[in-house]
């Protein structure tokens, strides 16, 4: 019986943690909401900014704005291989 209490508080945590995350609705840099024909690719992921101004700012630190939704639990979506 413990046993399985055990293992359905794990699987119910582990759910949890998964659904936690969530995908980019917001620019890192300004908080608005993204335009999805504006991003830049950086370190395997595709970063959705609001503005054209923001490009520049994310080019410049990449790592800050990763970390910065990663610790906000966005999903940030990975950046297509680039075509050979």
């Amino acid at each position: 019986m413990k046993k399985r209490l055990i293992i359905a508080l794990l699987l119910v945590t582990a759910a949890l943690g998964f659904a936690e995350e969530k995908s980019q609705t917001t620019c890192p840099v300004m908080g608005g909401k993204v335009n999805n024909e504006l991003h830049v690719d950086a370190e395997g992921y595709r970063i959705y900014v609001c503005c054209k101004g923001c490009i520049g700012k994310v080019k410049a630190d990449p790592d800050k704005y990763i970390k910065q939704m990663k610790e906000a639990g966005v999903e940030i979506e990975k950046a297509p291989e680039p075509k050979k």
